[in-house]
């Protein structure tokens, strides 16, 4: 069975595809599938040993980006798309997949367009509340759609949509609240789990370093940065937490591993995020509250969309990032955790709204769709 996987260049595409692989080999495992094929195609690896770790293997597929405003680079980028195409084509005539499945991106459009050309079956995944216009497109030739948040229905035909939920990596997931606790330090204080998404979160940073100050007298502070900011972080933390008897509340990270990122979730109250549907499905799969801060440009607004999808289900507060000011965060979070009912509920809201079977659910969906395929 050949499953060719493609999707764009942020940990918000990769890591459901990453949970979806994990399912259906448990799944060939359990039900003694024969031999799985799987390969990734993209302008980029993301992340090339974890792909080497699950046995996917990997074919570069260039593709452009068309940007919503004027740039020379829409014009190279082109070209870049059009190469990625012609690859495409000739890579999927020599290997002829059973199955595509997408995640949608600017890097899944040429092997959608190839995948179109020689009929393969197509399962497309929208993350978000609002499509992309790659997987807008799709949807109009794809077998399967799966999306995330029930808003999207209204976007693509009825009849092949389902909800699954986004796929969230199991390993995120139990863990042993004890062993978390030492591996951060237990203190009998509250403690905030800041996270940036893949896009990188300067506003969120600035702001979080803003409060250290004062927020470390009251509560623990656990905060994944980024690693292109973790140095310029580092640095002015030394200068802010220079005269602090509580610097060793603060705990700062340039990115966590999957059993460090269980561990800081297990010991949190609180998780301050943007919104990707990818933070905002594992956050839900925690069962913890959360303030979520939309970045304010991104594509289709499907941040702030996403934000506000999830919030009317009572898990999380929303922070526009034009109101973001220290006094701002501050207020909610001190507001938050003086309401342990309130939380509660919000904790309780959040484990409703997940969808813990999401990547099994799509891996049986991917296998069906490629046990029907004449090349199977």
């Amino acid at each position: 069975m050949r499953i060719l996987l493609t999707g764009g260049g942020t940990g918000g595409h990769f890591y459901p595809i990453i949970a979806v692989v994990r399912a259906l080999k448990k799944i060939a495992e359990e039900e003694r599938f024969v031999e799985m094929s799987l390969v990734y195609a993209a302008d980029n690896p993301y992340d090339e040993h974890l792909l080497k770790e699950e046995g996917i293997g990997f074919v570069t597929v260039p593709a452009g980006k068309i940007r919503r405003y004027f740039s020379l680079l829409n014009v190279s980028d082109l070209f870049k798309t059009a190469w990625g195409i012609l690859r495409a084509i000739v890579y999927v005539f020599r290997q002829m997949p059973d199955v595509v499945f997408a995640k949608g991106g600017y890097a899944s459009f040429p092997v959608l367009i190839a995948a179109r050309i020689f009929g393969i079956p197509v399962i497309i995944h929208e993350s978000d509340s609002v499509p992309g216009r790659v997987n807008r497109w799709a949807g109009f030739f794809a077998k399967k759609i799966a999306i995330s948040f029930p808003e999207t229905a209204k976007y693509f035909s009825e009849s092949k949509t389902a909800l699954t939920g986004n796929p969230v990596r199991t390993r995120l997931l139990g863990g042993n609240t004890e062993e978390a606790k030492s591996v951060f330090g237990y203190e009998n204080l509250p403690t905030i789990l800041v996270l940036g998404g893949s896009q990188g979160a300067a506003n969120i940073n600035n702001v979080v370093l803003d409060i250290l100050p004062d927020i470390l007298k009251e509560i623990k502070i656990i905060h994944q940065s980024g690693k292109n900011n973790f140095d310029d972080i580092s640095k002015r933390v030394s200068v802010v937490l220079s005269q602090s008897s509580f610097k060793n509340r603060y705990k700062h990270f340039a990115f966590m591993d999957e059993d460090t990122l269980r561990n800081a979730a297990l010991v949190s109250n609180l998780i301050i995020s943007r919104s990707g549907a990818g933070a905002i499905y594992e956050i839900s799969a925690w069962a913890k509250p959360s303030i979520l801060v939309p970045i304010d440009d991104s594509a289709q607004d499907h941040q702030r969309q996403n934000a506000y999808a999830y919030a009317r289900a009572g898990g999380a507060v929303v922070v526009e990032e034009s109101n973001l000011t220290p006094h701002i965060l501050m207020g909610e979070i001190r507001k938050l955790l003086a309401d342990p009912s309130r939380l509660e509920r919000m904790s309780q809201a959040a484990k409703s709204y997940s969808k813990p079977d999401a990547a099994e659910s799509l891996a049986r969906q991917i296998i069906t769709l490629a046990t029907e395929h004449p090349h199977a």
